[in-house]
Formats: C-alpha cells, structure tokens, sequence
C-alpha cells in the first residue's frame, strides 16, 4: 500500500480536505488579475498632442465661434484615415484656416513637429494608467508593451527558483513566503513614482505568483485522495475563471491603475494569514527524512476529519512500510537530458515544445490586446472570461470522443482560422471582429486544457514531472514573446495577428506527430514510451517488460512504479 491507503484511514476526502482545498483555491481569483492586469493599468486612453505653452489662442474664439474640441483643428493634424487627430503630431503654426466652415486647404503640405510639450489624454475611459502618467505613447509606445514581458519573465524565473526552493525546503513555507512576497511587492508597486521601479517590482511579483501557483497545486494534490483529485482539479480551476470575470469589475469600478494595483494586491495578506494553517505535505516530509512531522500531519488531518483513534494505529513503522515504496523511487535520478535521449522521447519533448509555445502565445496574444476591437474594454475583458466556461467543456468533450491528438491539433488549427479571419473583417464591423476573438480564445483555451492533460499522459511516470517543468517553460516564453509582437502592429496593422496565427498552424502541424493516448495506459519508463512509440500504441505491458528504468535499477523499484501508475495518472486530470 502507498501514501493514497493512509489519506484513507485518515479520513479520505473530508473535514480537512473541504477546507484546504478551498483555501488553496482562493488565491485563484485573484491569480488571473496579476496575468491581465496590465490591459488595465497600462491602458492606452485617446491622446492628442499638448497645445503649445507660450501660445495664447483663445482671443480667436470669439471670432470663429468654436468650442475647444474644434480649435484642436487648427494645432493638429488628422491621422491616415481622417476620422480623428493625429495622436503624435502637431502643426509648427495654428493654422486658423482649417475652423472655416468650408475649408479646403492642403494639409500635407503644412510643417509638423511631435508632441513637444507632452500629451493631453482622454479621461473617459480610464482616469489615470502608467501610460498617461509616464506618457508611454509614440516613441515610448513599445514600453507600455514591455512592462507585461518582464512581469512574464518574472513568473518563469519564479518557475525555476521556487520550484527547486520547495523541494529543499517544502511547498507549505515557499507557499506562504509566496503570498507575503506578492502582497508586499504589489502593494508597494501602486506608491512607485517610475517606471523603471515599477518595471522590478512586476517582475518580482511575477516570481511570486509561479510561487503561489505551482506550491498551492502541489500542497493541493498532495492531500487529496486519488478518487476525487480529478473533480477537484476541475471545480477549483474555474476560481482562475472568476478571477477574470472580477477584474473586469474591479478595473471599471476603479479607473484608476494605482487604486486597481493595490485592491488586487491586498488580500495576499489575507492568504498569507491563513497558510500558517495548512499542514506540509507528509510525502514530502517522508522523502525528507522527517517522518516524525510527517506523522504529525497526519494526526492532526485525521483529527480534523473526526478520526481521532487512528494515532494508536498510525506509528511510525505504519507509515514507513506504506511509503516503502515511493522512497525507494526517490532515490532514481533522472535529469532533463533523458527527454531527448532516445528517439521517441526526443520527438515527443519535441513537438510539445511548439505546441505549448504557440498555445501560450497565441492565448496571451489574444488576450493581452483588447482594446483594438473599438469595444469598451471592461466588456471584452468580461466576456473573455465567460469564454472559458465553453471552453473547458469544449475540451472535455473533445478529449473524451476525438482523442489526444485529434483535440490538440483542431484546437490549435481552428484558433489560427478565427485569427486570421478577424484580419479580413473591416475595423467598423465590432461586433463580427469581437466574436471572432472570442472563438479563438475559446479555442485557445481549450488548447491550453488538453495540452495539460497530454502532456501528463505522454511522459512517463519517471520523468512526468521534469517533462511538465521542461515544456511548460515553453509557455512562459510564449507568454513573454506574446505582448512583444504586438509593437509590430507599427509596421502593418495585421502583422501580429499573422504571428500568432502562424504559430498556431505550425503547432498544429507538430501535434499531428504526437502519438495518441485515449484510453490507453500511462507509461511508467523511457523503455516503456520507446517501445509504444514503435508499436505505434500504448497496449499494456506483461509483467516481465519494461520493469527495469535503467541499467542496474532493480525490478522491484519498477514493479512500485506500476502500482504507482493509477494513483498518479488520475490525478493528472486535475490540470
């Protein structure tokens, strides 16, 4: 038996799990607000250029009889299409003859200069934002963009620095640090006077949400008993979808990016509060060598769940002999080079790598540029969010008749057909390009879904976690490129959405060469993956095959990794 058995007589799914399980979950509402926050604080109100300072016009008024709004006519120029002022332009002179009734002067000729004396922007939809405060417009337009880049780069360094920190030092204590570092940081990040500071503190909160986010799943999991971890993944991955619907409140509510800073910043200490509650994971804690903590938890979870006689019958020598097995798995070592090692492995990391870049890529492409839809932009930011919801029954759906490989690369495909469609659609049919979008996040996000799962079911048991943490980083990097790619829309409107729908096909192609895995067993070795891979299935494997992990490795030890293969696989539908 194995450390599932002892949740068992430890009370199963009960008291305690109820509460950790919500408590863990909680953050999530907030999570998503860190990842789409910069849509709102670093939204790009209309702007025009400041009206010179030494220049006295309003004794013109009276003369031509025009309000404000229509002597900007006589300092600005209109942009390309001609249905409003340029945005980083000005004229050298007032050109007084442009408020005529029926003007006809041409303009091309008249001499203009940029926005010397700064920006006047449009209050309307956001009272203030790091754009307007810091005037990251024109020139300093490709700033607004970067600040999202570094705050991703923030979230993959966290990625590798919490994650080998909570190995050392366990899930429960990173996890907690995590909460004060993001409270503290992002608290702090809406009292900072420039961008540059602002710039560091983002990227140090983007390490402490890959803090919050991989410590809270693993603490999760690891107290979860294997029959409910698949209901539970679900349900508590739609409190990520919330968060995105509740930052579109809190965004149109607020208007302001300091206040919207600090509101999704401030319950961290609430989360922080309260983590000093949860109990370190006990198979950690075995695999640790401290077996006496470890028992410890135990106790007080099945204290929690009303089974208090079980610390007469749980000792030491219990738990010893039912994780026997997991600590002898945890002397193997395995190292990232083992996914590309052998043929099979090496095209397998392969395709996953494209597959996870342009999933991330495409979706952060999607959902990091909403205000190009000349939609209000706390609208689309709600109506993203409700996308999900589809989009993960789309994805169970998919998963469970067309398969693995089918679901992966239609998801892929079909978003790139909805990218590029929108690029076809004319900018004054709103309505046409805003649904569009919609279904290539949905299609997107349902990509992101079944990757999740795929990825789990692909590797084998010996290397799941290594292969989740090489490919996943991929994602990251797509999500740092994704807002970068939007400055090329400087050079053609529709380039950056070419990019990401390009990055969709060609992940789709990859997909193609993935093997399928529907209702076939997990694998547990290299031996195993290379094998199925040149059977072209995954049919279950004799006792005798495929036991040893490497040379040297005893049969034993790969005998405990097939006892092992349900609790973990079931519990891979958690993501």
């Amino acid at each position: 038996m194995g450390f599932a058995e002892l949740l068992e007589e430890a009370g199963g799914f009960g008291r305690y799990q109820w509460l950790h399980v919500t408590l863990i979950s909680l953050p999530g509402l907030m999570l998503a607000s860190q990842n789409l926050l910069n849509n709102f604080v670093s939204g790009s109100p209309a702007h025009h250029c400041s009206l010179p300072t030494n220049q006295s016009s309003r004794y013109n008024l009276s003369h031509y009889q025009v309000d404000e709004k229509q002597l900007l006519r006589a300092f600005i120029p209109m942009d390309s299409s001609g249905s409003r002022l340029d945005r980083c332009r000005r004229f050298v002179e007032p050109q007084w003859q442009l408020l005529a009734a029926n003007s006809s002067a041409n303009v091309s000729q008249i001499p203009t200069e940029g926005c010397l004396d700064g920006w006047a922007y449009d209050r309307s939809e956001f009272l203030s934002t790091t754009v307007s405060e810091w005037d990251l417009v024109c020139g300093f337009r490709p700033l607004k963009q970067m600040i999202q880049t570094i705050y991703m780069g923030g979230v993959l360094t966290g990625a590798i620095v919490y994650g080998g920190l909570s190995d050392r030092y366990g899930r429960r204590s990173v996890l907690i640090w995590s909460y004060l570092q993001l409270g503290v940081l992002g608290c702090s990040s809406a009292f900072l006077p420039s961008y540059s500071t602002y710039c560091a503190f983002r990227f140090l909160s983007g390490m402490a949400v890959s803090g919050v986010i991989m410590n809270g799943f693993s603490l999760k999991v690891e107290w979860i008993p294997t029959k409910q971890r698949t209901l539970v993944g679900t349900l508590t991955s739609f409190f990520f979808t919330f968060g995105q619907m509740i930052l579109a409140g809190l965004a149109y509510w607020l208007r302001d990016w300091r206040k919207l800073q600090l509101v999704v910043c401030l319950p961290q200490f609430l989360f922080f509060s309260y983590a000093w509650w949860f109990s370190e994971s006990a198979r950690w804690l075995v695999l640790n060598r401290r077996s006496e903590d470890a028992l410890k938890s135990l106790h007080r979870v099945a204290r929690v769940n009303g089974k208090k006689d079980i610390e007469d019958t749980l000792t030491l020598e219990v738990l010893h002999s039912h994780m026997k097995k997991e600590m002898d798995l945890s002397r193997l070592t395995f190292t990232a080079y083992d996914l590309l090692r052998t043929r099979q492995m090496r095209r397998i990391s392969i395709c996953l790598l494209v597959v996870w870049f342009a999933t991330s890529f495409a979706y952060y492409g999607l959902a990091m540029d909403l205000q190009k839809f000349g939609v209000s932009i706390y609208q689309i930011q709600l109506i993203y969010g409700a996308m999900d919801f589809p989009a993960k029954l789309l994805a169970l759906g998919m998963l469970s008749y067309l398969g693995r490989r089918v679901s992966q690369a239609t998801c892929l495909f079909v978003s790139a057909l909805f990218i590029f469609a929108n690029i076809l659609v004319p900018a004054d049919m709103q309505t046409v390009r805003t649904t569009l979008a919609c279904l290539g996040k949905c299609f997107t996000s349902a990509s992101f879904t079944t990757v999740y799962l795929y990825t789990g079911e692909l590797y084998p048991t010996v290397l799941r976690q290594t292969g989740m943490g090489f490919v996943s980083t991929m994602a990251r990097v797509g999500s740092m490129a994704a807002p970068a790619v939007l400055i090329l829309d400087e050079v053609l409107p529709a380039l950056p959405s070419v990019v990401y729908g390009g990055a969709a096909v060609i992940a789709s192609i990859f997909a193609c060469f993935l093997p399928e895995t529907l209702n076939k067993p997990l694998p547990d070795t290299i031996e195993d993956v290379e094998e199925n891979g040149s059977e072209k299935n995954l049919a279950p494997l004799q006792p005798e095959e495929g036991m040893a992990l490497k040379e040297g490795v005893a049969t034993t030890e790969g005998m405990a990794l097939k006892e092992l293969k349900e609790a973990e696989g079931s519990g891979l539908n958690a993501l």
